[in-house]
């Protein structure tokens, strides 16, 4: 029973992964970006810690069964004692001034006289405002991140979501690409779920792409260079979050590319290292097993991270990548 419980919470994680791409039109991207920059304009809170927040909220509702889903275009969730005060008897309070007489969070943002927890410009104008109370710059915003989740992981992904939505302007930032050059002579099969012996038993976190030594090693996706360095499992190894809060892990490189650091933003394509056979050891272990690529994919859901399996996704970017490709012939 338990056997099939853990294959059907991976198959509900993987589905919800795979749908990230495509669960956001350009419509609902547009309307999110007007929401963000009218709010920005009335708080001085930059869009971009806004889209953060949202997403990063909307990406746990995803995967968590103790939040409801996001039914509207923003994602930010509040519980109806928050919103309307701790000691507030009437948990759907939309009377901004009762609200703040119970130290609720509502407030009215679009003007109607309401606070209201379905009015997406209330939800968004409210956190802002909770922001707000801190200050509008970065190191502030941060405290007050911080103060609201108590959860230093979970500020560093909102701040690495912000810095990603600043750099490129944009909130369509859904493409992916096939970790390996899709003209490199490589194989790849699912060995996820696998076990491993060397330095104790333990599961395998990710798919291996075998391929020559030094083939090239792109980003798949979006991100912000999370981790670099050295690992006994995995030697030379790059981590990489991107914006659904999936964590995408690189490892047994030949080396990284020039310049390649830690908060660095990188986009799909993006150089970060080559195929090798590094680890098992001391640093600078390398040859314990024939070159390849391991890749692996990791969830977090605003209390602790896990893996996934990738192969489903890898087979969905080279199939997508192989499309784009001939679109542009």
């Amino acid at each position: 029973m338990r056997a099939f419980l853990i294959i059907g919470t991976i198959l509900l994680f993987m589905s919800l992964s795979l749908r990230d791409a495509h669960a956001k039109g350009p419509d609902e991207h547009q309307e999110r970006m007007k929401l963000y920059k009218k709010v920005e304009t009335l708080t001085q809170i930059p869009w971009y810690y806004l889209a953060a927040v949202d997403q990063y909220e909307r990406n746990i509702r995803q995967v968590r069964k103790d939040l409801p889903k996001a039914e509207s275009v923003i994602g930010i969730y509040f519980t109806p004692e928050k919103w309307a005060g701790p000691t507030n008897p009437k948990t759907e309070e939309e009377n901004p001034a009762i609200i703040q007489f119970f130290n609720g969070m509502g407030v009215d943002g679009d003007g109607d006289g309401k606070a209201s927890l379905k009015n997406d410009e209330d939800v968004l104008y409210a956190f802002a405002n909770y922001l707000l109370s801190y200050g509008t710059d970065h190191d502030n915003i941060k405290i007050g991140l911080w103060n609201y989740y108590q959860r230093d992981k979970t500020v560093g992904i909102i701040v690495g979501k912000a810095q990603i939505y600043r750099h490129f302007g944009r909130l369509e930032l859904d493409t992916h690409v096939f970790p390996l050059p899709l003209r490199s002579n490589h194989s790849y099969r699912s060995t996820w779920g696998d076990a491993r012996g060397w330095g104790g038993r333990r599961i395998h976190e990710g798919t291996d792409i075998f391929a020559d030594y030094g083939v090239p090693v792109r980003a798949t996706n979006y991100g912000i260079v999370e981790m670099k360095g050295w690992n006994k499992f995995g030697g030379w190894r790059v981590g990489i979050r991107d914006i659904n809060n999936t964590y995408h892990y690189f490892a047994h490189l030949s080396g990284f590319a020039k310049d390649l650091k830690v908060g660095q933003i990188v986009e799909p394509g993006t150089m970060i290292g080559g195929v090798g056979s590094s680890g098992y050891g001391p640093p600078g272990t390398s040859g314990k097993f024939p070159p390849h690529l391991h890749y692996g994919m990791y969830k977090d859901n605003g209390y602790t991270e896990w893996s996934f399996d990738p192969t489903p996704h890898l087979r969905l970017w080279k199939q997508q990548e192989r499309h784009a490709l001939v679109k542009k012939r």
